[in-house]
C-alpha cells in the first residue's frame, strides 16, 4: 500500500512531467493537497513529506484542523475551495489565506468586512462556471467581468485569479478545450487591467490537460489521500 509521502512523490513526479511536456518550468505550479474529511494525522504526514498548501471544503472542519495544527507548530497555508454561505463568512475570513470559491459579490463584501486589518489580505480566485452546469456554483463567463471589477475594489482581499471544476470527462480534448476557456477568460480580465496571475484548475484525473492550459494550482485529493469514505 502506498505511503502519502510515496503518493505525494508520485503526484510530484506527474506535475513535472506535464509541466516539461508543454514546455513550462514545474516550478510555476503548486500542489494544493484537498484535505477535506481526512484527520490531522495525513495532514501531518503530508508536511513532513514537504507540503505546506492544504484545501478544506467545510468551514467548521477547515478551521478546526487549522487551529488544531498551528497549536502543534505547523506552518501551513489553508485554501477554502467550497460553497460559501452568507453566515459562514466570518470563520472563513479568519481562518483561511484564500478563497477559491467567490462567485457573488455579496459573499466577498462580507470577507472584506470580516477580515482582521492586521493580517495579510486575504486572497480571492474567483470561480467560473465554464461547462454551464446548472447543478454547480460559479459565476457565469458573461457575469465575470462585473463581478471582477467589484471585488478587485474591495478592501482587505487581492483578486488573485480564477478558479474552475469543469464538468468530469475522460475526453482529454474536452478538458483541454475547458481549461482554454479559463485561461481565455483570465486573459481578458488582464487586458480589462486587472493583474491576475493564478489559474486553480485541474485535480487527480485532469491535472495534465490543466497544466498544458496554464494551470498554476492543481487541487488533488484523492490520489494524494486515498477515496473519501
Amino acid at each position: 500500500m502506498m505511503s502519502i509521502s510515496d503518493n505525494l512523490q508520485a503526484i510530484r513526479h506527474r506535475i513535472e512531467q506535464a509541466a516539461r511536456a508543454c514546455g513550462r518550468d514545474p516550478a510555476g505550479i503548486t500542489l494544493l493537497a484537498v484535505s477535506k474529511t481526512k484527520p490531522d494525522a495525513d495532514i501531518i504526514a503530508a508536511h513532513a513529506a514537504g507540503q505546506r498548501a492544504f484545501g478544506e471544503n467545510y468551514v467548521q472542519e477547515g478551521c478546526d484542523k487549522a487551529q488544531r495544527l498551528e497549536a502543534a507548530g505547523l506552518e501551513l497555508e489553508w485554501h477554502f475551495i467550497g460553497p460559501i454561505q452568507s453566515n459562514k463568512t466570518r470563520p472563513v475570513a479568519g481562518c483561511f489565506d484564500w478563497v477559491h470559491s467567490i462567485d457573488r459579490e455579496k459573499i466577498a463584501a462580507r470577507l472584506s468586512e470580516q477580515r482582521d486589518p492586521h493580517r495579510p489580505p486575504l486572497n480571492i480566485c474567483l470561480q467560473v462556471n465554464v461547462s454551464g452546469e446548472e447543478s454547480k456554483s460559479g459565476v457565469a463567463p458573461a457575469e465575470l467581468p462585473a463581478l471582477a471589477d467589484a471585488v478587485a475594489a474591495l478592501p482587505r482581499l487581492v483578486l488573485r485569479g480564477l478558479m474552475a471544476i469543469p464538468e468530469p470527462t475522460d475526453d482529454v480534448t474536452l478538458q483541454r478545450s475547458r481549461f482554454a476557456h479559463v485561461r481565455q477568460l483570465m486573459d481578458d480580465l488582464n487586458a480589462r487591467g486587472h493583474h491576475l496571475d493564478t489559474l486553480s484548475m485541474g485535480m487527480s484525473q485532469d491535472l495534465e490537460a490543466a497544466i498544458a492550459e496554464g494551470a498554476t494550482i492543481v487541487r488533488v485529493g484523492t490520489a494524494l489521500f486515498g477515496a473519501r469514505a
